[in-house]
């Protein structure tokens, strides 16, 4: 008999920090919550190309936040968020040489494109950066996105600093909402889906 390493009971949300040698696992859940995503399908449309480099696109963007210790997950993996902390930012690099190997060339000014609207967005003073988020689909409608979030917006208000996304769904901006982070605009360009960076204030 198989026993879970992070028991939980049914109904009930546990969310706890990632330690660095669990990031393969974190990148499955986020890989499986992203399939359907807008922005992650129009880089990768294809199925295989898709798998392949993806985790490759979450290890680029957001692994800097394993190395802080500000990842955490839910339910053995259920679901994952990406948290930068204060005055520490994605390295960009890495992501720009991905894009160029696995992107179509016809659709790269677009993305890089896009990548320097975010950056306008993208706030200039110390703030909580959440990069990823997802809840795999087997395990949506529990309410583990919002425990997600409030692990790390409980600190934000506790030491009055904002945080900070970009939404790259559009049927996801309500729960953003609820959760205090306002639509600040859209970025969109060429072929690419609209994505909407948000602000959250500390209450």
């Amino acid at each position: 008999m198989m026993i879970a390493p992070y028991p939980h009971y049914p109904g009930h949300t546990v969310v706890r920090q990632v330690a660095p040698t669990e990031q393969k696992y974190v990148i499955a859940s986020l890989v499986l919550a992203f399939h359907n995503d807008p922005a992650s399908r129009w880089l990768y449309p294809d199925p295989h190309q898709y798998l392949t480099y993806f985790p490759k696109f979450l290890k680029a963007f957001g692994g800097k936040a394993f190395d802080h210790n500000t990842v955490h997950c839910c339910n053995n993996y259920a679901g994952a968020a990406l948290w930068y902390p204060p005055d520490i930012e994605p390295d960009i690099e890495p992501v720009v040489q991905l894009v160029q190997k696995s992107v179509l060339q016809a659709k790269q000014s677009d993305v890089f494109s896009v990548f320097e609207q975010m950056d306008r967005y993208h706030p200039k003073y110390p703030h909580w950066y959440l990069a990823f988020i997802g809840v795999e689909p087997t395990q949506q409608s529990k309410g583990h996105g919002s425990a997600l979030m409030r692990s790390v917006l409980k600190t934000c208000d506790r030491d009055r600093v904002p945080a900070y996304l970009e939404s790259s769904k559009p049927t996801n901006l309500s729960f953003y909402q609820r959760h205090g982070f306002e639509v600040l605009g859209t970025i969109q360009v060429g072929t690419s889906p609209p994505i909407f960076p948000m602000l959250r204030r500390p209450l």
